[in-house]
């Protein structure tokens, strides 16, 4: 994570005062031989514009955080060989790009994999401000400007609005500051009961007015809070559900409450049934988010944004676009992805997510969205992320957050270069491995969109009817004859939620994509695919070709020169994923085995 800044020799012990500050510090350190003028322009904001004069010299011109974000891109640029840019505009297509952290304040991290909290320990905060200041300067390097820093399921003493942290709060966003990073609270909905209020109904006056008052305290100590991010009415959280209301009612009196300061609500749509009985067969929990807020379009504050999960499900291998992302008109939208690798192998396994981030934005209407989340995969561990190479996630999501024309070949050798500085084909080599991750850890999972077939609440190696029978809305119904779900108008439905050229698309088997033919299909063993295959032989050609990519994988991985500690932390990692693709591979081959009765045609071991 950290390496490409380590050629730099910044002295954090000093913290800078302004971005601009910053920003001559580190070209001052990167470029000592270059010659630069750093042009105030507010009319650009975070937008930068980098130009080569006739003398060789280098003007960067942008707002206060654009003079920064323009220094960091040249000295991207330098490092990573391309050379300094003699001529560059850049602007960033989403105004809010934030870093959701899940931390908790008695040190641990919901669905962390990196360590405990860079932020919290015992229940209070406690960080090293040095590493603070570093992690501002990696998310200011990749344009990164929001970080919330508690779990949106906020627990008690978690409590971030009160008198006694605040103060405390306060000395953290003053170290993030001058890094163009603004700080953001995940609030509880029902925090007003906890203070002598008796209900939070949003429509109560007293509620109204606690977190009125509540808003001016925390903006007096934090006058560039970003504001408040909430996770009401689902999974046990408390919403204006419990009071009859909606949650335009919940979000809109929060936005009332920091309008007065420039605040913003951002209320996260992942809201479904989680104790639904597995034999209902006519709740489909895909369709939760739209049936609980399309038709609130239009009646939500201005100064609300709804963060809705990239799909329906939650962070599964594959999983098509949100209806919601493409239905609501007149919302603000954020798209929240994860970084963190809660279904895709725990930064165990490799998982490079940005060839899956490129096909989700390739479907996105162009103006759908103004601003894009991710779930951090940061923690306390040295490296920051657990496994030195789940790093270039964090860093590639921020160029995507910037620009999601960013191409992904482009950007992860840019990583590559930045922090190995390998030789062209060692590098070449570990650019292919990372490229090909996503692929392959889908290969050896859940096929064909199914999900859902992972080791239930650790979310860690194959379990195939781990959820089958559990409360979560998450089944594949896999029988003798066939597996999957139909989810179109001839059954759940959930399908009718999409515009009519994708109801088309993916309504018919013969014209759906493969890799999604199992979300919207229930299909038999026998079903040929477009490519002459069976179903069961393609379901399991794709578990084998799964594992013996991974020991390729495993190969040239082994054969590179990573320096240590990352050598010995990313091999032992790779043993680990070696055992887990395996693990999947017998079982899921075994588990349909066992229900079709089809042999596998080539002929492979698969264990009755």
């Amino acid at each position: 994570m950290k390496a490409w800044l380590s050629h730099l020799s910044l002295d954090l012990t000093v913290s800078p005062s302004s971005p601009e500050e910053l920003a001559r510090a580190e070209l001052s350190s990167a470029l000592p031989e270059t010659v630069f003028r750093l042009d105030n322009d507010p009319s650009l904001g975070e937008g930068y514009r980098i130009q080569k004069k006739a003398d060789g010299s280098f003007t960067i011109s942008g707002g206060k955080t654009g003079i920064l974000y323009g220094a960091y891109a040249m000295i991207r640029s330098a490092l990573s060989g391309r050379g300094l840019p003699e001529s560059l505009f850049s602007v960033p297509k989403y105004g809010l790009r934030m870093i959701n952290c899940w931390d908790n304040m008695d040190g641990t991290v919901e669905r962390g994999y990196s360590g405990r909290s860079l932020f919290f320990e015992g229940d209070r905060f406690q960080y090293n401000p040095l590493r603070m200041m570093e992690l501002g300067r990696l998310m200011a390097s990749v344009g990164l400007n929001v970080l919330c820093i508690n779990n949106v399921n906020v627990h008690n003493p978690a409590q971030l609005l009160l008198e006694d942290f605040l103060p405390e709060a306060k000395r953290l966003a003053d170290l993030f500051r001058p890094f163009g990073v603004r700080l953001m609270f995940s609030v509880d909905f029902s925090q007003p009961m906890r203070h002598g209020i008796p209900t939070a109904d949003p429509l109560s006056p007293l509620v109204q007015d606690w977190w009125k008052k509540t808003a001016q305290e925390v903006y007096r100590a934090i006058p560039d809070l970003v504001g408040f991010l909430v996770k009401a009415d689902s999974e046990g959280r408390p919403g204006p559900f419990t009071y009859g209301r909606n949650h335009a009612d919940g979000a809109n009196m929060l936005a009332d409450a920091v309008r007065p300061f420039g605040g913003k609500i951002i209320w996260r749509c992942f809201v479904y049934n989680c104790r639904q009985d597995w034999r209902d067969v006519q709740t489909d929990r895909p369709k939760a988010a739209w049936e609980h807020y399309a038709f609130l379009d239009g009646e939500f504050a201005d100064n609300v944004i709804l963060q809705v999960k990239h799909g329906p499900f939650d962070f599964q291998v594959r999983e098509p676009l949100s209806p919601l992302l493409l239905g609501m008109k007149q919302t603000n939208l954020a798209m929240e992805l994860q970084l963190a690798q809660e279904y895709t192998g725990h930064q165990i396994d490799l998982y490079t997510m940005i060839p899956m981030w490129k096909e989700i934005f390739e479907e996105l209407p162009a103006d759908n969205i103004m601003s894009v989340a991710a779930v951090s995969n940061l923690g306390r561990d040295d490296n920051y992320t657990g496994h030195p190479l789940a790093a270039v996630n964090f860093y590639t999501f921020g160029l995507m957050a910037w620009d999601p024309e960013t191409h992904a070949e482009s950007a992860v050798s840019e990583w590559i270069r930045l922090t190995y500085g390998f030789r062209s084909e060692d590098e070449k080599a570990l650019l292919k491995v990372l490229l090909g991750s996503r692929r392959t850890y889908e290969k050896y999972t859940a096929p064909l969109g199914i999900g859902w077939m992972i080791t239930p609440h650790d979310h860690y190696g194959p379990n195939p009817s781990g959820y089958e029978y559990d409360l979560w809305g998450t089944y594949h119904k896999a029988n003798r004859e066939a597996v999957g779900i139909d989810r179109t108008e001839k059954g759940t439905g959930y399908l009718l939620q999409y515009p009519e050229e994708l109801q088309k698309k993916y309504g018919d088997p013969a014209t759906c994509p493969d890799l999604y033919l199992l979300f919207y299909h229930r299909l038999p063993y026998s079903f040929v695919m477009k490519d002459g295959r069976t179903l069961i032989q393609r379901i399991y050609d794709d578990h084998f070709e799964g594992y013996e990519e991974t020991k390729a994988m495993a190969e040239v991985i082994r054969s590179l020169p990573f320096p240590e500690p990352d050598r010995e932390i990313i091999l032992s990692r790779m043993d680990r994923q070696l055992y887990n693709a395996k693990e999947w591979c017998d079982i899921i081959n075994t588990f349909f085995r066992r229900l079709s009765g089809a042999d596998d045609a080539r002929g492979r071991t698969i264990y009755d």
